[in-house]
């Protein structure tokens, strides 16, 4: 147990040192390398305790067991390294979010490699003690005749028919990919666990402060009426500061408000529905766009589902959007469609006759300031209320009956003249209402719009946009126009951008590693024939759980693969050691089969101790992660103790065989 405490405080320490912090994803990567890092101390221990109960002396015991686990041990913790390096090396934004996580395995597995091989062979030489009994106490000798009874028996008959047990292994991982897989989607993070949520409300471009404020305030109504709701905030004409880590502030819009809501949700499950529940209530309102937002982790996403449009002329970018507005519309699971351009503003336009106004000595910034005092109001001095209080803006402008200008209040101005006089405004300029050009957004030098979709309860954003870029793909564009998929598929995309070079890369230097250590590609290829037996067991725990792929699923497959190779290079390592020995091949596997079987089963009983808690309190970020190792774990521990014994009957490594003494020669007197 003393292996555990120490590792993680030289793992926090190096984490501390490379600059990471104590974070929701780091400590996530701790828990999983606590599965990893007690490993080595079990399979150490174990193997002192089994040669003291062999009658080695205690300090001869510890030397020579630690030595010939030290290349292993060692392996094992290079192996794993190197199985984290391509999620250490990600680019972008999800490389930054997940960073934290890898880098705590990372630095924890290298501090038990420390651990297991100086203080835990130092504190066996000082606390163990020879064993009375060589085939140990009553625990150990009732966990050994289970052993034979169960995984020996099972064993010896797969041996006996290698060909058929492998078949029936691999049929089994078919089977078990082929009925998870299709079912299952993706998605590149979920949603998050806190019980806070936004509501956006957006107005008319023409909509003012007051008629924002008027809709928050029913908002605020409907959420009063939920006892769930403990606290809510609102900002009117700007967004709530910077609450969340990836949800950046909106500027200032007089018609925009923002609902920042606090409920007493104890799980995702429940908030999940008080937030659909919320969308049903409002999702018609008069004049007024009002959305329910949860949070979602990963880095910044505009939107799950977006479409980016790429062209020059705005009025056919206008008319595209309006088409890829209408797909998205048709498509089941798609909810707050919000196409930017699909309803143009009208703006005011004073046209004025230069030659004339330069006659009567009337400058542009006259008839300007004019103007904005009739329709917008002009700052004419600052109001301090009390010593420390903040400045008030004292406006003046025209009189505005009803609490709006109207347009004809224009055809009352008059413009000072040089010479003091005033001539109406009519005189000089004219006054037209025009339609206004979208805003213009460029992207590698390149004019665009984006039409945004977000998913209703129970669908994948993968799913979506997979619908979304079939309906496209049909759809005609003008020459110089295309379409790109934008929101989480960009996200996916930036995060994956490079992985496939870091990948092959890793698995260059994996199998060198293995070919190093062993000599020999029988035993590397043996050793990697694990990985698949696993795989199907976290798949199908992710399934069966009700979760689809992601981020954090891929990193518990990329521990399960590291786990899973170390537990096999533990078995092939020590039948090498046995046939170096000169034990026959099938004495051997069988030898090493069990020997090892019984510290791999401690090792897996405790990952999946020290992942039970997430799965007791589910959190849809770190949940996926554990499913995976579970079941996977369980799968391995199943099905890579009969195959691996198996492949290196029917493909043994050649070992070098000792040397026989040569005979005596005769001597003749």
């Amino acid at each position: 147990m003393i292996s555990i405490p120490l590792s993680l405080s030289v793992g926090l320490f190096l984490l501390d040192a490379l600059g990471f912090t104590i974070n929701q994803l780091s400590i996530v990567g701790l828990i999983v390398a606590l599965g990893i890092l007690v490993d080595d101390a079990i399979v150490v221990v174990e193997n002192i305790e089994r040669f003291l109960r062999a009658g080695v002396e205690r300090t001869r015991a510890v030397i020579e067991s630690t030595a010939q686990l030290g290349l292993a041990v060692i392996g094992v913790t290079v192996t794993l390294i190197i199985a984290f390096v391509p999620l250490l090396r990600l680019p972008a934004g999800p490389g930054a979010f997940i960073r934290g996580l890898p880098t705590a395995v990372v630095t924890a597995v290298a501090a038990s490699l420390l651990v297991s091989l100086t203080i835990v062979p130092f504190l066996a030489r000082l606390l163990l003690r020879p064993a009375t009994n060589p085939d140990g106490n009553i625990l150990l000798r009732a966990l050994h005749r289970g052993v034979d009874l169960t995984y020996g028996r099972l064993m010896h008959g797969a041996l006996r028919r290698p060909r058929l047990a492998l078949a029936v292994a691999f049929g089994a991982v078919a089977l078990g990919l082929g009925f998870a897989v299709p079912r299952m989607g993706f998605s590149l993070f979920p949603k998050a666990e806190k019980p806070q949520f936004l509501v956006n409300i957006e107005m008319p471009n023409t909509a003012g402060l007051p008629a924002t404020n008027r809709v928050a305030r029913d908002v605020e109504r409907v959420l009063a009426r939920h006892p769930e709701i403990v606290h809510y905030t609102t900002n009117v004409g700007k967004g709530q500061p910077s609450i969340y880590y990836n949800v950046p502030q909106r500027n200032e819009q007089p018609n925009f408000a923002q609902i920042f809501v606090q409920c007493t949700s104890e799980t995702w499950e429940e908030k999940n529905e008080l937030v659909q529940r919320l969308r049903r209530e409002l999702a018609v309102y008069p004049a007024a766009r009002v959305e329910v937002k949860d949070f979602e982790q990963g880095p910044p996403l505009e939107a799950p589902v977006a479409v980016r449009l790429f062209g020059d002329n705005l009025d056919t970018l206008r008319r595209l959007s309006l088409v890829v507005e209408r797909e998205l519309r048709a498509i089941p699971g798609t909810t707050y469609i919000y196409n930017p351009v699909a309803t143009r503003s009208t703006d005011l336009r004073v046209v004025i006759n230069k030659e004339k106004a330069g006659q009567l000595g009337i400058t542009t910034a006259d008839i300007d300031r004019t103007v904005r005092l009739a329709v917008a109001g002009i700052r004419a001095a600052e109001l301090t209320p009390g010593d420390g209080q903040d400045k008030l803006p004292v406006n003046v402008t025209l009189a505005r009956p009803g609490g709006f200008q109207r347009l004809d209040v224009l055809e009352r101005l008059y413009v000072p003249t040089a010479t003091g006089s005033v001539v109406p405004l009519r005189e000089v300029a004219d006054v037209r209402l025009q339609t206004a050009a979208p805003a213009i957004r460029h992207l590698d030098q390149a004019r665009y719009t984006t039409v945004n979709a977000f998913a209703q309860d129970g669908y994948l954003y993968a799913t979506l946009q997979q619908a979304a870029q079939q309906r496209l793909e049909k759809v005609k564009f003008p020459p110089g126009y295309s379409f790109r998929m934008a929101g989480e598929q960009e996200n996916k995309d930036d995060a994956l951008e490079g992985f496939g070079t870091t990948i092959l890369l890793s698995a260059f230097a994996f199998v060198l590693v293995l070919v190093l250590e062993f000599g020999s590609l029988k035993s590397t290829l043996i050793v990697l024939s694990v990985v698949p037996l696993g795989a199907v067991g976290g798949v199908l725990a992710l399934h069966l759980a009700g979760y689809p792929f992601s981020f954090t699923a891929i990193i518990g497959f990329v521990a399960l693969i590291g786990i899973e190779i170390k537990n096999s290079i533990l078995l092939v390592d020590y039948t090498n050691q046995l046939r170096e020995q000169g034990r026959p091949l099938l004495e051997a596997i069988e030898e090493a089969g069990e020997t090892r079987f019984i510290p791999i089963l401690l090792t897996t009983c405790t990952a999946i101790g020290g992942l039970i808690p997430l799965i007791l309190e589910p959190a849809p970020l770190y949940t996926p992660l554990a499913w995976v190792l579970i079941g996977g774990l369980l799968s391995s521990l199943l099905l890579s103790r009969i195959v691996t014994p198996v492949l290196y009957k029917l493909f043994p490594p050649d070992i070098r065989q000792p040397a026989e003494p040569e005979p005596a020669l005769a001597t003749v007197a």
